[in-house]
């Protein structure tokens, strides 16, 4: 077994102190230490892995949350890979230039992120409209092993209604494929599997306590493996899911206020007017960047804002910055919703205006995060024949549209974004006997931490 000194970290979405005891196998794994972790708010996916890797705030690193208003282009991006968006040096940097290795599979801003190995899911997009499941790796000879082995990604597992255990356990199963065929100093590996039915049922739900079980399986064997091929163990979540009981629509209130403007477009229906809006609201889970191009409106719609019953708190200027939200990126107002509440992004009055992609897992297109995306449409007869048919249709050639969200996000019952209000339920960092434990238990410092592992100098 070689003496150089290796790292598994894992990224395992919505685990919180009290879950974990619910996890035997991870508890075992954190024979180190295991604590509750600050987060970062938004304490939602891209933000959280962005401060990791970069080791500062977004008011740093720019990613304000897992999309915003792209000035320049006029238009709301969410999901989007490339690690050039992040600014500033991120420790896939500080390992290439020690000469370490490292792999980052399935963490966000994989593109070009510099690490040696890495494996992201990029579907293809046919003119015709089909939308086939894939992957890209870095470098491009690891693809076609990898799916050899494993079989093809099922990335209609890994979002959407039939999100569940599968795409985790693939994800797993490559996080291992990589670590005993080429051994890297640093493994990353991101494990969702408690975000699908943490949001969709609340995290006390029995589907959810039972999800618990299925991901401490997968990760449990994965840390096994890992452990006997040498490697120590650094695992953390990004945040906890919070029971909520509603939700609001801000983008609805701002277009009744004649702040929000729309279009008619004959394919798509009513899509939304940013530049020529005076106000809009870019939800992401329980916050809402609120984008005012007039200095002068601020007031009026901060005020409207705060009217709503699921809105909290509104953070402007000094309240912003004080947040580590200070950044170009940020709109000028961010709405913070209560705590059993949150923010989502509809912003027609009229389902029949609603645009085509709004009954679609359309992650893209979307000028917000839709967490409906989780379930099928109850008011659909026979929806899993629908379903069907419409693959017939793809396999035939024919253009679709696989139109089977609902419109009402009232189902909904977890929720993440705002900083944990209980240590219980936020998220944790737990490690093995070796390995490295932060000085402070921050997301904000594990860059230094693991960086220190491998005898690199400190992060400023």
């Amino acid at each position: 077994m070689s003496s150089r000194r290796k790292l598994l970290v894992l990224d395992l979405v919505g685990l919180t102190p009290s879950a974990l005891e619910r996890a035997p196998r991870l508890k075992t794994h954190a024979s180190g230490f295991r604590a509750p972790m600050q987060t970062v708010l938004p304490a939602v996916t891209c933000t959280a892995q962005a401060s990791f890797l970069t080791g500062a705030l977004p008011e740093k690193h720019g990613i304000v949350a897992n999309g915003w208003y792209f000035r320049g282009l006029d238009e709301v991006w969410l999901w989007r890979q490339s690690r050039y968006l992040i600014e500033g040096s991120t420790l896939f940097d500080d390992l290439r230039r020690a000469g370490k290795r490292a792999a980052n599979l399935f963490g966000w801003y994989n593109w070009n992120c510099g690490a040696d190995w890495s494996i992201t899911p990029k579907p293809s997009y046919g003119a015709d409209g089909r939308k086939e499941p894939g992957i890209h790796t870095e470098p491009l000879e690891l693809r076609e092993p990898l799916e050899r082995e494993l079989g093809p990604f099922p990335l209609f597992e890994f979002w959407g209604p039939r999100a569940g255990i599968r795409s985790t356990e693939w994800i797993a199963r490559s996080v291992r494929f990589v670590l005993e065929k080429h051994e890297p100093d640093l493994v990353f590996g991101y494990l969702p599997h408690l975000d699908y039915d943490h949001q969709r049922f609340g995290p006390d739900a029995p589907r959810s306590i039972a999800a618990i079980a299925e991901l401490d399986r997968v990760a449990g064997d994965l840390c096994d493996a890992a452990k006997q091929r040498g490697y120590e163990i650094l695992a953390f979540s990004e945040y906890g899911i919070t029971d909520v009981a509603g939700f609001s629509a801000p983008n609805r209130a701002l277009r009744r206020e004649g702040y929000l403007r729309v279009r008619f477009d004959p394919l798509s229906r009513e899509l939304p007017l940013f530049g020529t809006s005076r106000a809009f609201a870019v939800c992401d889970h329980q916050i809402a960047h609120v984008y005012v191009s007039d200095r002068s409106d601020r007031g009026r719609v901060r005020d409207l804002l705060l009217s709503d019953p699921a809105v909290g708190e509104v953070l402007e200027g000094e309240s912003r910055k004080a947040a580590g939200l200070d950044h170009p990126n940020s709109g000028e107002l961010v709405a913070l919703a209560k705590p059993d509440r949150w923010l989502a992004y509809p912003y027609w009055l009229d389902d029949a205006a609603a645009p085509d992609f709004a009954r679609s897992v359309d992650i893209h297109r979307k000028p917000g995060y839709d967490p409906a995306e989780l379930f099928l449409d109850p008011a659909l007869a026979a929806p899993t024949a629908r379903v069907a048919w419409t693959l017939l249709k793809k396999k035939l050639g024919f253009r679709y549209l696989m139109e089977v969200i609902p419109l009402d996000p009232s189902p909904v019952r977890g929720s993440h974004g705002l900083l944990p209000r209980e240590q219980s339920r936020g998220p944790i960092l737990l490690g093995s006997e070796g390995a490295p434990r932060p000085r402070e238990s921050k997301i904000v410092a594990l860059r230094s931490a693991i960086g220190g592992f491998f005898g690199l100098p400190p992060h400023p």
